[in-house]
């Protein structure tokens, strides 16, 4: 009888990013018996901070956020599955990428990491509140700044939430971040960028500069005090029966003129640590688990937010989850990546903080600009290994 193999992963503690990984690893151990496979999870702020090349060496799979695939190319700590993976199974995935997910795991000629989960800031509701107060679903933003005036509005309010949503208002200006090595956004853009933001955050409950989108979730599907979120990172755990006191209702985002937001690309990828004693193994699971097949049933009906597309398009996911995948796939398939050079994520780390002082206490707009462009300067001439 062969040896037991031991894989060990990691992961965030949500339902959304563990519940799943937990089941999938036990059905693959019942079809694989010489393969055990255990998962740790870590709370959402680690997931974010915890640098990549420190986890390698004490696990065999690895869930990331894709702005680590800079890092990972440059210290080599995760293997380019392009190299242990088939050509077919790479275009199957590409070819039913949910956005840009597939991509963003693609960095300097390779393939770090499979789209294992797929999420950007969608709009949620309260369709029951909606419904009892004869409102219905914003469409512009004139609207939204109409409901944030009756405190009716939950949003993320967390320097990383607020630095994604920036990006977001930049795009609805007009521009695209990061075009420029001096700059992230020119101040034309930037402080119109600034302006809307200040509109919707000075009209809303100031705990909501505390809250994430988990907990703007847990706000809104607990309580009946708000009734509609305009973007926040997507959890269709909300919009089952029973996970919540209340169903949570996902759609696409508002328009700012004549557009649809285009919100920032989120989800995780499931990459293989480059230091694993079993990398054959940890990369056949890893193929198993992210294959359309395991995608639109177990993962999905355990919790998981899929990264492939038969998922969100399948009609028996889509009916135990209120519309969830189907409603929001316009948004995800619009969704901007985020830079991923290495020294991106010190960036990431600091610039979200002069948005929330200037959201919550004011100041100007303009200081708020030169100190993200300057923090960014300094992340190109930094590195991460």
């Amino acid at each position: 009888m062969s040896e037991k193999i031991e894989l060990k992963g990691i992961t965030w503690g949500h339902s959304r990013g563990y519940t799943p990984l937990v089941a999938c690893a036990q059905r693959y151990a019942e079809l694989h018996p010489q393969i055990n496979i255990t998962w740790t999870k870590r709370t959402l702020q680690e997931f974010a901070d915890f640098p990549i090349e420190q986890l390698v060496h004490d696990y065999d799979l690895l869930i990331i956020d894709h702005p680590w695939v800079g890092c990972a190319a440059a210290a080599k700590c995760v293997l380019p599955l392009d190299q242990h993976v088939s050509a077919a199974y790479l275009e199957d995935q590409l070819r039913h990428t949910v956005g840009f997910s597939h991509q963003s795991y693609q960095y300097d000629g390779h393939q770090w990491a499979l789209a294992i989960d797929a999420a950007t800031p969608v709009a949620s509701y309260r369709k029951d509140l909606l419904e009892k107060n004869n409102t219905g679903l914003p469409a512009g933003w004139d609207e939204v700044i109409a409901l944030a005036e009756k405190g009716k509005i939950a949003v993320p309010g967390i320097p990383i939430d607020l630095l994604m949503n920036f990006y977001m208002f930049c795009i609805a200006a007009g521009k695209t971040p990061f075009a420029s090595r001096e700059e992230v956004i020119d101040s034309n853009t930037g402080r119109l960028a600034l302006q809307r933001m200040s509109e919707l955050w000075s009209r809303v409950d100031k705990k909501m500069f505390t809250r994430n989108p988990i907990a703007v979730a847990e706000m809104m599907s607990g309580t009946n005090d708000y009734w509609y979120c305009p973007f926040a990172y997507g959890y269709s755990n909300y919009s089952r029966k029973g996970y919540a006191l209340h169903l949570l209702h996902y759609t696409d985002l508002v328009s700012i003129g004549e557009h649809k937001l285009c919100s920032t690309l989120g989800g995780t990828g499931i990459a293989v640590s480059a230091a694993s004693s079993h990398p054959a193994e940890a990369v056949q699971f890893v193929e198993w688990i992210v294959s359309p097949g395991i995608q639109a049933t177990l993962y999905t009906e355990t919790g998981g937010q899929p990264g492939h597309r038969l998922a969100w398009e399948d009609e028996h996911v889509n009916r135990y989850t209120a519309g969830y995948f189907i409603n929001t796939l316009p948004a995800l398939d619009r969704a901007y990546v985020r830079p991923r050079y290495n020294g991106y994520l010190r960036f990431q780390d600091r610039a979200g903080l002069p948005l929330q002082q200037y959201l919550q206490y004011g100041g100007n707009a303009q200081s708020v600009l030169d100190e993200i462009n300057l923090l960014y300067r300094g992340s190109l001439k930094q590195v991460l290994v």
